[in-house]
């Protein structure tokens, strides 16, 4: 696509956006053109906010279907359009409502707690959601003396667990597929003078752990957001950045002195590319991909990320 018609689609993007009383949120995972184009870009919490806390008529969600339920539980009144339905997450599909009912009732008592990498289904067999800023925070909320059942990532919830020091922590053994595949070699692999890593990354604990032997450079364990706040004020030449690559344009503008390089140049989401301009503007002149939440499982799932947001 030449730079022109990119150009002259993102104008006419943001004209109906204008003309339609709408507001484009996309994930930091979006390509840098989609990015460009939206009025916020942002990780899972940030967009759950912004949606929260939006007067526009029509919320579009550049990013993967499950962002688009979100947005929709916390604003069941306002129009929500995601560009391509089948925009999907393959964590989000490592579990299901029915196994969150059977791993509960083999743990009465506990307190499930569901990242938002999740169905609304899910959401709704939940007591509270997190995102990968504040997962951390979410589980130190509840008293040690209850068990956690966390879902569905395994690394974001090992990381919780070295994070709280609690042996009561349950993980679902889920993963994101993207970052399941960034491993220790492609950490070694390249120089850099820092590293952020996404807690959910296969490789945080031992990237964590050959960072205090010094056999690689310092290990910063951050969600996007978390990256990106961090960014602003880094001061290394360059930092190695083990998540979706789509993250890099985010990380570039924050702070260009900086040499910012991928863990692994590889590490690209299928579905979250599977957002473009063209998909944008059809959504938005058509109407297309309008997303709907059965009201009772929106009624409870909202309960669990209220609790979250509201934390």
């Amino acid at each position: 696509m030449s730079r022109k018609l990119t150009w002259s689609l993102a104008d006419e993007i943001r004209e109906l956006a204008l003309t339609q009383d709408a507001v484009i949120l996309a994930h930091n995972y979006q390509s840098p053109e989609v990015q460009d184009v939206a009025d916020h870009v942002g990780d899972s919490l940030a967009l759950a906010r912004l949606a929260a806390a939006s007067a526009a008529s029509v919320i579009v969600l550049a990013g993967v279907y499950f962002m688009a339920e979100t947005a929709k539980i916390l604003c069941p009144e306002q129009t929500v359009l995601i560009p391509d339905r089948d925009a999907g997450c393959s964590l989000a599909e490592s579990i299901t409502a029915e196994q969150v009912r059977d791993w509960r009732a083999g743990h009465p008592g506990a307190v499930v707690v569901a990242y938002v990498n999740t169905s609304a289904e899910v959401k709704a067999e939940s007591d509270i959601c997190c995102t990968s800023a504040n997962a951390v925070d979410v589980v130190r909320s509840i008293p040690a003396g209850r068990d956690v059942l966390f879902l569905p990532d395994q690394f974001l919830g090992a990381h919780v667990r070295r994070e709280t020091g609690r042996d009561n922590i349950h993980v679902w053994m889920g993963e994101c597929h993207v970052h399941a595949g960034i491993s220790p070699a492609d950490l070694r692999r390249r120089a850099s003078d820092v590293m952020y890593i996404h807690p959910e990354c296969g490789c945080a604990t031992s990237a964590l752990w050959q960072a205090g032997t010094g056999d690689l450079p310092k290990a910063r364990v951050l969600s996007t957001g978390g990256m990106l706040t961090a960014a602003r004020s880094e001061q290394a030449g360059s930092v190695l950045v083990a998540t979706e690559t789509g993250m890099l344009h985010q990380l570039r503008r924050a702070n260009p002195a900086v040499r910012w390089e991928p863990a692994n140049e590889r590490a690209v989401c299928r579905y979250m590319k599977m957002i473009t301009l063209e998909k944008l503007a059809r959504c938005l002149r058509d109407r297309a991909g309008e997303v709907f939440v059965e009201p009772s499982v929106a009624a409870r799932a909202r309960r669990a990320v209220e609790a979250m947001i509201a934390l």
